[in-house]
């Protein structure tokens, strides 16, 4: 397949190698354990399957394009973007677990799945603990599955170039495990640090959805050392632009829309810039009012829609909310500064400037990117 014919359509172009490749596995499974295969595997499948925008693929395909003069590897590059997809669900699944979440891209959790299915016949808590084993052991075996396509994918790439996006895939591995734990140890020490956060939100989100899909993508083209180091800049920027806009999303978006339930994020008590900027300017100020609902409210389970009505008031009364979007600005003019010092001048170039900009929430820069924003 020429990049040509990718062009037009890439997440169908990795939603096709995607297709071919978990038939393969699901049925591999089943061969070990029919149990598995159906408990586990399928659901892997289907989660990954449903995954319809493939963004982190976009960023990969779009920055080869950008940085290269030929078609490229165009193989090893929609493999190494469909393992992309396999590492997000392992990335999900197993965060669902940890935070307890309900629902995901608009159905139940896959360990609550498990659980639901079971529980008639073994009681409530032996089906949620064998649910949460699910969702742990789906994690592995989706992680499991990511390394074997990628380790595929870099087989059939030149020595050279194998060698450098296997460095990368492992540290974006070892990364993505860092921010989950980074994470959670925030959500239990109850981290209330603006710098803390930050960092939260680039070793969860930042990196692996965007830095390091760039950075794969410029790899695989071929780009000289000072071009990747500024294009991977531009995806951190991005990134950490989009984790700030999916925390305000969390917050005052429609679930309908975001395909998860609103305040989530509040009830965990996830150490977000959002709500470490609002807990450092209530105290600034010497506002009780707003340090006493953010303490009585951010991470309680049980919180309801009027104590959430409450936090939404103080993040927009301290000013927090207007100093994310602010952040969210800058660092999508940061990152546009970026790209043009990275000066990418392969076909795709248009197309990963809108990308960078669509994931800070942004609409893309005249109406060329129309097609990539989507």
């Amino acid at each position: 397949m020429s990049a040509g014919c990718v062009d037009g359509d890439v997440p169908g172009a990795v939603g096709r190698v995607l297709d071919r490749y978990l038939d393969h596995r699901v049925a591999r499974a089943a061969a070990v354990d029919g149990a598995f295969a159906a408990d586990v595997a399928r659901r892997v499948a289907e989660f990954t399957r449903s995954g319809g925008k493939r963004t982190r693929g976009q960023f990969l395909w779009w920055a080869m394009r950008a940085c290269g003069r030929g078609d490229g590897p165009v193989g090893a590059a929609l493999a190494t973007a469909a393992a992309l997809e396999l590492l997000q669900t392992c990335a999900l699944v197993q965060d669902d677990v940890l935070d307890g979440s309900a629902t995901r891209r608009g159905r139940p959790a896959l360990h609550l799945e498990v659980a639901a299915q079971y529980a008639p016949g073994v009681g409530g808590q032996g089906a949620a603990d064998l649910g949460a084993a699910a969702g742990i052991l789906a994690g592995d075996l989706a992680l499991a599955w990511a390394d074997d396509l990628a380790a595929a994918a870099q087989a059939e790439l030149r020595p050279r170039t194998g060698a450098q996006v296997r460095e990368v895939w492992s540290d974006l591995r070892t990364e993505l495990v860092a921010g989950q734990y980074a994470d959670v140890h925030g959500q239990v020490t109850r981290s209330r640090s603006p710098g803390r956060a930050i960092r939260i939100a680039r070793l969860k989100s930042a990196m692996y959805s965007v830095e390091r899909p760039v950075h794969l993508g410029a790899v695989l083209a071929g780009a000289g050392p000072e071009e990747v180091a500024e294009l991977r800049r531009a995806g951190r920027c991005a990134g950490i632009a989009f984790q700030l806009r999916d925390d305000l999303d969390g917050v005052f978006g429609d679930p309908a829309r975001t395909g998860k339930p609103c305040g989530e994020d509040v009830r965990a008590g996830k150490p977000t810039y959002l709500a470490a900027v609002a807990h450092a300017r209530a105290a600034a100020s010497g506002d009780r009012v707003s340090l006493s609902v953010l303490e009585r409210c951010l991470g309680d389970p049980d919180l309801d829609d009027g104590a959430l009505a409450e936090v939404r008031e103080v993040f927009a009364g301290t000013g927090a909310r207007a100093a994310v979007l602010s952040r969210i600005e800058r660092l999508s003019a940061r990152s546009a500064e970026h790209l043009e010092r990275a000066r990418p001048t392969g076909p795709g170039a248009g197309r990963l400037a809108d990308l960078l900009r669509a994931a800070a929430g942004l609409p893309p820069v005249g109406a060329g990117g129309a097609g990539a924003a989507r």
